[in-house]
């Protein structure tokens, strides 16, 4: 089930830092742990930024046989950080390997 949301939610340095963990192989579903190791994010910041981007139809998260939840890009969500990177990476004048995304911006999916 994806959830909609009503507002953009503002993607700070915290939520592109796990985006680009995700993007480091969209198609891959992560558990949290491996998302904190990968973002350096604490459980009390990693999973309020993984619910804002469940609110904003960019992850999906499944429970597991194994009774571990694991969370994975949606195919929006996976375009839509793909664009939103892209973006910052136009309108700056760093190199693309230093991109800073403190600025990028989520937008609601619409149907």
């Amino acid at each position: 089930m994806v959830i909609r949301m009503a507002n953009p939610l503002r993607v700070t340095a915290a939520v592109s830092q796990v985006l680009a963990a995700f993007l480091d192989s969209p198609d891959t579903a992560r558990y949290g742990w491996e998302l904190m190791q990968t973002s350096g994010h604490s459980s009390g910041r990693l999973y309020p930024i993984l619910w804002s981007l469940r609110t904003a139809g960019w992850v999906d998260a499944r429970w597991e046989e194994s009774g571990r939840r694991s969370y994975r890009l949606t195919p929006d969500g996976q375009a839509m950080a793909h664009a939103e990177f892209a973006t910052r990476q136009a309108t700056t004048a760093d190199p693309p390997d230093r991109v800073d995304t403190r600025a990028l911006t989520l937008r609601p999916i619409h149907p």
